[in-house]
């Protein structure tokens, strides 16, 4: 549209030399139609590179804010770009109905564009919706079974814990690829089936060995295999394996510890070269496992040494907690609670069911009134706290409890419980 402009300008030139005013009136009117457009299309970029900017800050809310300003009714005269952006923001707000809304007024984009088609499955998807994402799949120009399977089985299916849909639409992929096996993969270990871990073991003897130049491979093979419950398995993989990476080490300790393997998971952790604040949270939970006097040792050793650097990551903290108050040492837990800069509801969380866990739930019960925003999980420890204190003054609590909780909490069936 730009290689217009020069042209109508050199006309207007001309004619206005000639004094053609007939001519310059026509011209002048295409002259402002194309201006127009311009204007309008830079206003459209704009407004699409703000609301970019803004989801990348993870501002969602100002991004949909700013679809609100520019109104419903006027949806379509955005760009694909920025109904991509309005539909991520709708995804991670899980504002389903404003999605469907845009879907509406934008049904003739969804079949042409695929970007703004995957733009809509992921926030069907996002939003538990998975009936509207396979709609919007099965009615898709484009579509393949390898974008079914990557949509659907990585962030529909298996995010929904519906791992046997998930396997059902591998097997309709012809020639999968690492993604499709790693996506296979997560769905057998969530099932934890005698079922899953057969395909898990036939897949482990079939996989093309180029595919293990990805090393998720292995992790999701590991991961699978452990949950699953074939540690044998697991450690004959692990031992094999040319090249081991951290996320390796890492599925192999979970695996111990789900397998209720602690002293096996601290041994591994003994082996990894430079261990990440994810390995050290699972030497923790091995520790608070085990409840021993060896246990306590190690984790007391490691809040000593542990690198400031860890604690950025506030799951450190709780696990440290939580194996410090398994093994019995409630004063080391108190102090490093008391001298932590940064305290996360997980943390209190942690201290509460501790004190629970070692017949003190006279503090556990004075400990919830220091959390500024209890959650549903900090409210179930308070019960059972005033469960095991067994007063009139506990059922005082409990009564008054039951009375003020908001409704939203009883969506957590252990609540009721």
């Amino acid at each position: 549209m730009h290689s217009y402009y020069p042209v109508i300008c050199y006309l207007l030139a001309i004619h206005f030399r000639y004094n053609d005013n007939q001519v310059v009136k026509s011209l002048f009117i295409v002259a402002k139609f194309f201006f127009k457009r311009l204007t309008n299309t830079q206003s459209s970029i704009n407004l699409a590179n703000e609301m970019k900017s803004l989801n990348d800050k993870k501002q969602f809310k100002k991004t949909l804010a700013i679809l609100d300003q520019h109104g419903t009714t006027n949806i379509t005269t955005l760009s694909n770009f920025a109904i991509i952006q309005a539909l991520k923001a709708c995804a991670h707000m899980r504002d389903l109905q404003r999605g469907k809304t845009i879907q509406n007024l934008i049904a003739s984009r969804t079949k042409n564009d695929m970007y703004v088609s995957s733009a809509l499955i992921h926030m069907y998807v996002e939003c538990a919706d998975i009936t509207s994402a396979r709609s919007l799949l099965d009615s898709a120009i484009n579509k393949t079974p390898s974008m079914i399977i990557n949509h659907m089985a990585s962030k529909g299916y298996i995010k929904n814990k519906q791992a046997n849909k998930a396997i059902d639409l591998f097997n309709e992929i012809q020639n999968p690829n690492d993604i499709h096996i790693i996506i296979l993969l997560n769905a057998c270990a969530q099932l934890k089936t005698k079922e899953a871990l057969d395909i898990v073991k036939k897949l482990s003897n079939r996989i093309p060995k180029s595919f293990f130049s990805n090393p998720r491979i292995l992790t999701s093979l590991l991961d699978a295999l452990m949950k699953c419950g074939d540690v044998a398995h697991a450690e004959s993989l692990f031992s094999n394996a040319k090249e081991k990476d951290l996320p390796s080490y890492g599925a192999m300790m979970k695996g111990y510890v789900g397998n209720n393997l602690p002293k096996q998971a601290i041994e591994l952790f003994n082996k990894i070269p430079d261990p990440n604040d994810v390995h050290m949270i699972m030497l923790l939970n091995a520790c608070a496992q085990l409840k021993t006097k060896q246990a306590l040792d190690i984790v007391k050793n490691i809040s000593k040494r542990i690198p400031k650097s860890f604690f950025s990551n506030p799951h450190i903290l709780t696990s440290l907690l939580d194996a410090l108050m398994k093994c019995g040492d409630v004063a080391h837990a108190e102090s490093l609670f008391s001298s932590a800069k940064e305290k996360v509801l997980s943390s209190y969380g942690a201290m509460m069911k501790g004190y629970l866990d070692n017949n003190l739930s006279q503090k556990a019960i004075d400990f919830f009134y220091k959390i500024e925003n209890p959650d549903d999980i900090h409210m179930i420890i308070l019960l059972n706290a005033c469960a095991q204190l067994k007063t009139k003054e506990a059922l005082d609590l409990v009564k008054k409890i039951s009375n003020r909780i908001p409704k939203s909490f009883f969506l957590n069936p252990r609540l009721l419980t």
